[in-house]
C-alpha cells in the first residue's frame, strides 16, 4: 500500500518548491530511497505538465568511484554532468543514506578533486545559478538512529517537519526580519566560549520557506570578508565528508579563521580548511526557526534548521548574498542558543534581537516556536 504522504510531500516540491511550469525538464537525483517515492515524483511532475529525467544513486557505489577519483575521470564526469544539468530548467534531490559514514574513509585528496571537477562544476556553477532546484534528505533508520528515534517515529517526524509546515505563513512572519537585516551593518554574538563582530552592510538578505530546501525556516546573508572577528564555539555535531566532528572553535582576525580546533579531528579539520584559501573565509551566515526541528542529528540540511539556532559557514558564499568569498568548501556549522544548550545573544547595530533562542521585538515575534508552529 503507497504511503499517502509520499504524494502530498511530491506535491510540494512540484508545485511549491521548484514552482514546475508546463514543458520544463526536471532532473531527479534519487540517492537510496524508496522506488516508490521516486515513481510518485515522476507522476507529480509529469502530472504538472513536465518532463522528469531521472538518475538514481547508490552510496557504497560513489564510494567506490570516489576512491578511484582521478582529476581526469572527474573532469570527464563533471563535463557530462554538466551538459545535462544545463538542459533542464529544473532540479529535485532527494539524498538517503543507509551509512552516514559511508564517505569517511575516502581520502581527502580525492573528496578534494570530486567536489572541484564535479560538484563544482555542475551544482555550484550550473545547478544552483540556473535552475529552480530543491534539495532534501530521505528518512533512513541511520538517520533515526542519529536522532535517537525508533525509525517509525522519525519518519513521522520527518513528514511533519518537511511537508506539514505552514510554508505560507512562515513566509510572511519572516517579511520584518528580512526588512531589518537588510538594514543592518553590524552583528555581535555572544554565549558560551562565543565573542564574535563582523559586518553584513550592503549585503543581501535570503528568505527561505521551502523553496530550495526540505525541511526549510531560515533567513540567510553573509558577513563582509574581512570584517570577521572574535570568537566561536559551536555546539552541535557536524558531518562532514562522512565524518562527524564535534566542539569546533574558531578564532578569526580580519575575516581570516586563524585558529581552528575540534574534539579529536583537528588536523582533518584544518586539512579541510586549507582545501583552498577561501576555506577560511566565511561564506554565509543565518538565523533559523523551524518550530519543529528542536535538536542536531547530524544532518545540515535539518540541522541548520533548528529553532533558535544560527549557522555559520566557512567557504563558498551564494550569489543571492555575495561577499565575494569563493572555494570548493561550503560548510554550515550551527550554534543552538536556546536556554538547554547554554543561551546566547544576537545583536544588531547595538540592539538586543534575539536572546537565549527567541525573538525579542514585538515585530518578530511570529517567527518563535510557539506561534510558528501555532
Amino acid at each position: 500500500m503507497k504511503d499517502p504522504r509520499y504524494a502530498q510531500l511530491a506535491q510540494l516540491l512540484v508545485s511549491h518548491s521548484i514552482r514546475l511550469n508546463a514543458g520544463e525538464k526536471v532532473l531527479i537525483e534519487a540517492f537510496d530511497i524508496p522506488s516508490d517515492f521516486t515513481a510518485e515524483l515522476i507522476r507529480a511532475v509529469a502530472e504538472a505538465g513536465g518532463l522528469p529525467l531521472v538518475s538514481t544513486y547508490q552510496q557504497p557505489v560513489l564510494r567506490a568511484l570516489y576512491n578511484a577519483a582521478t582529476e581526469a575521470q572527474m573532469r570527464t564526469i563533471g563535463g557530462i554532468e554538466r551538459a545535462r544539468m544545463e538542459a533542464v530548467q529544473c532540479y529535485i534531490g532527494v539524498r538517503g543514506s543507509h551509512n552516514i559514514s559511508e564517505m569517511s574513509d575516502v581520502p581527502t585528496e580525492k573528496m578534494s578533486l570530486y567536489e572541484q571537477h564535479w560538484w563544482h562544476v555542475v551544482h555550484s556553477e550550473v545547478r544552483v545559478k540556473a535552475t529552480k532546484w530543491v534539495v532534501l534528505r530521505w528518512p533512513s533508520p541511520s538517520m533515526a538512529q542519529a536522532a535517537g528515534l525508533s525509525t517509525e517515529a522519525f519518519e513521522d517526524f520527518y513528514f511533519q517537519v518537511c511537508s506539514g509546515v505552514d510554508y505560507g505563513r512562515m513566509a510572511a512572519a519572516m517579511k520584518p526580519l528580512h526588512e531589518l537585516m537588510d538594514r543592518t551593518d553590524r552583528v555581535h554574538i555572544t554565549g558560551p566560549g562565543t565573542d564574535l563582530t563582523f559586518s553584513k552592510k550592503g549585503i543581501a538578505t535570503v528568505p527561505c520557506a521551502g523553496e530550495a530546501n526540505v525541511p526549510d525556516g531560515e533567513i540567510f546573508t553573509c558577513p563582509i570578508r574581512d570584517s570577521v572577528n572574535g570568537v566561536i564555539q559551536f555546539n552541535c555535531e557536524t558531518l562532514y565528508r562522512g565524518t562527524v566532528f564535534n566542539d569546533i572553535r574558531l578564532v578569526f582576525k580580519e575575516g581570516k579563521i586563524v585558529e581552528a580546533t575540534s574534539g579529536g579531528d583537528t588536523a582533518r579539520l584544518n586539512a579541510v580548511l586549507d582545501a583552498d584559501e577561501g576555506a577560511r573565509y566565511i561564506g554565509e551566515w543565518s538565523l533559523a526557526f523551524n518550530p519543529f526541528i528542536l535538536k542536531p542529528m547530524k544532518d545540515i540540511l535539518f540541522d541548520e534548521k533548528i529553532a533558535g539556532s544560527f549557522h555559520l559557514t566557512p567557504g563558498q558564499a551564494y550569489e543571492e548574498a555575495d561577499n565575494g568569498n569563493r572555494s570548493q568548501v561550503h560548510w554550515d556549522m550551527v550554534c543552538i542558543q536556546r536556554s538547554d544548550y547554554g543561551g546566547g545573544e544576537i545583536n544588531f547595530d547595538d540592539v538586543l534581537i534575539r536572546k537565549d533562542g527567541l525573538f525579542v521585538p514585538p515585530e518578530l515575534h511570529a517567527l518563535n516556536p510557539d506561534q510558528l508552529a501555532g
